[in-house]
């Protein structure tokens, strides 16, 4: 069975706007100055002198290449993962010139020449990338874990509390439908209970959103309706379990319940360039005073 994590982590910039991004830059460069003037250095009481000659340059282009780095944050972030980092690269490259001409009176930076600043900048600029790049896809298994639990623990709690009204209203007058309706509140918080760590056959997906919305029916009636558009759906396509509830629910929440007159939720599925879409449509109006909600569940799915 395909694992949920497995395909996690997609490449992209660290976010250069996170103070802690920042935060670990500066820690890095710094700590990677301090072992150079110690190398540097000849003796222990030179070690002060020499950190003092390598800051002269590290920290006035860190701090220029960390502003610049805040300022383009917006547009790097849009771009691909490998034409980010050349994007980044070159922006050092350029700024390390720039600072060189200038510096090079200024600050009398010695005879050293630029191809030996560029050099050192690459690699600096190189390593922190890499660092960054691991440590993403260290941490994404258990974010992308973490948002699948928050995901499944959307289902709204009153919902379980009308379900259960709307099949005791039924139990007298059509217990077979009660009885239906009580196999798929099970079907459904089996599901939800369980640990999902496993992506499932988008079919399986579909059945459950069917079970979820007939128990939604109950209570709703002829105020819900259901249009299904799958017959271009791939039925071995593997999601991860109960990402379509929740839009189904939001579509309920916020395009059946705030109204009167009868509704229409219309769910399509399809595959195109092997990208499996999903298109919901619902009523939807402005006014009112129906609760907006806190988008946790789109966000998660996203």
């Amino acid at each position: 069975m395909a694992s949920i994590n497995q395909n996690a982590y997609g490449s992209a910039l660290p976010n250069f706007r996170n103070l802690g991004i920042l935060l670990r830059i500066l820690l890095l460069v710094n700590v990677v100055a301090f072992a150079a003037a110690v190398l540097k250095s000849a003796a222990l009481n030179g070690i002060w002198s020499a950190l003092l000659e390598v800051s002269v340059v590290v920290q006035p282009l860190l701090l220029l290449s960390l502003l610049c780095l805040v300022v383009l944050n917006g547009v790097l972030k849009h771009l691909p993962y490998a034409l980010g980092v050349m994007a980044v690269m070159a922006l050092e490259l350029a700024l390390t010139a720039l600072f060189y001409a200038v510096g090079y009176s200024t600050l009398a930076l010695g005879p050293a020449p630029l191809e030996r600043y560029w050099l050192l900048v690459f690699i600096m600029t190189a390593l922190l990338l890499l660092y960054f790049n691991l440590r993403g896809r260290a941490l994404s298994p258990a974010l992308a874990e973490a948002r699948l639990q928050a995901l499944q623990a959307r289902i709204r709690p009153h919902f379980l509390f009308n379900s259960i009204n709307a099949v005791l209203s039924l139990v007298r007058q059509d217990p077979k439908r009660a009885e239906v309706a009580l196999e798929d509140m099970a079907d459904l918080f089996r599901v939800l209970m369980a640990d999902n760590r496993e992506l499932t056959p988008l079919a399986r997906e579909v059945e459950l959103c069917r079970q979820y919305l007939n128990i939604e029916q109950l209570r709703l009636g002829e105020r819900l309706k259901i249009e299904w558009h799958i017959d271009k759906m791939p039925q071995d396509a593997m999601v991860p379990p109960l990402v379509l509830q929740p839009l189904l629910e939001n579509a309920v929440y916020h395009g059946i319940e705030p109204h009167i007159e009868p509704g229409v939720i219309s769910i399509n599925i399809y595959s195109t360039r092997e990208q499996l879409h999903a298109v919901l449509r619902n009523p939807y109006q402005h006014t009112g005073n129906h609760h907006a909600g806190n988008k946790m569940a789109l966000g998660n799915i996203r």
